[in-house]
């Protein structure tokens, strides 16, 4: 029996609602990740008309972080917020690699968004590096009516931000947001673009929207500033990248946390851009929700393609891109998981 068959197999049909039995992860017969990269840059496929969030009115949070492995994270002094606070209410993964070969930062956020970097192997900005195509996940949401905003700290909001910006002294990298880099989303990268203002907005405008579940977006993708995000050191308010991230997120976690988007099976992802010195060390994947299995770690393998098939499974919306069409989802850190009562293949 396929591994497919043995994933679908788990599924449990009660009171019209499905739930998947976390028994384990399923495998699949990876293409080449240049196969994988050369099918998404020339297919555009489009969503299902009846595609629909889940009945659960699901809404996912998703942090990114930069530039270090799991190593310089777990049970490190600098970070106790994340050591002392998170992993005893979350879920983690233990061998969580980005996808391989795969560098610098940018084609990093692209296979979050689109499953793989369409070639792309630098930190070129949208003018170099923006593509036509929308097979990539907020083409999906959108087709389906999913709400979403990118929150980027250090952006001011009066445009479309396709270069770096510094704000009240938050430095803003394009190459951290991977939406401006689709023609659909920028109107091919329009500064005055409408769509993409409203869209992209500035990091701190989301304490607003979490004021209520009516304000927040399904899909919130978050990326702090480059102290923040603990990608640089120097000029920040320590020298320390990983003190200086996770006292951030020390600060703003707890907001997200106790928002009622949140509160109703939200879900919190937190994961790192790329490994340091090398493809064989895995970065972090925190999880946390009302679902997660507390105080849990694995050691399954997973790259960006689990994280980005398991958002497209929560909202259920298809085809699945890129190389998450051959990913094991994040079910495992879950008791139970929130999938919609439509299946995906």
């Amino acid at each position: 029996m396929s591994a497919y068959f043995l994933r679908q197999a788990k599924w449990l049909i009660s009171a019209g609602s499905v739930a998947l039995l976390l028994t384990g992860a399923g495998t699949f017969n990876r293409p080449t990740l240049a196969q994988q990269a050369t099918q998404q840059a020339t297919a555009v496929p489009t969503a299902a008309a009846t595609q629909s969030p889940s009945s659960s009115g699901q809404t996912i949070f998703v942090i990114l972080m930069e530039n270090h492995n799991w190593a310089d994270i777990v049970n490190k002094p600098s970070a106790p917020y994340i050591n002392q606070t998170l992993l005893p209410l979350a879920a983690h993964a233990e061998q969580y690699f980005n996808p391989p070969g795969i560098h610098p930062s940018e084609p990093n956020y692209l296979w979050l968004e689109a499953g793989t970097n369409f070639g792309i192997r630098n930190d070129s900005g949208p003018s170099n590096n923006h593509q036509s195509s929308t097979a990539h996940l907020t083409h999906l949401l959108d087709a389906a009516g999913i709400s979403w905003k990118a929150y980027q700290e250090g952006i001011s909001g009066k445009g479309c931000p396709l270069t770096n910006v510094v704000t009240d002294g938050l430095s803003y990298a394009p190459k951290h947001n991977p939406m401006i880099f689709f023609d659909d989303v920028t109107g091919t990268n329009d500064p005055h673009s409408a769509y993409c203002i409203a869209h992209i907005r500035p990091y701190s405008e989301l304490a607003t929207d979490l004021t209520s579940s009516d304000t927040t977006v399904h899909y919130n993708f978050i990326t702090p500033d480059l102290c923040n995000d603990m990608h640089n050191a120097g000029g920040c308010i320590t020298r320390d990248s990983v003190r200086n991230g996770d006292t951030w997120l020390a600060r703003e976690v707890p907001k997200i946390l106790a928002s009622a988007a949140y509160q109703q099976n939200g879900m919190l992802f937190i994961t790192w851009d790329e490994s340091e010195g090398g493809d064989k060390n895995p970065i972090g994947l925190i999880a946390l929700g009302q679902n997660v299995r507390p105080g849990y770690s694995n050691k399954v393998h997973y790259t960006h393609s689990s994280l980005l098939r398991t958002i497209q499974e929560v909202f259920n919306v298809t085809p699945l891109l890129g190389d998450a069409a051959n990913a094991t989802d994040l079910s495992d850190l879950f008791t139970s998981f929130p999938y919609s009562t439509s299946t995906l293949p």
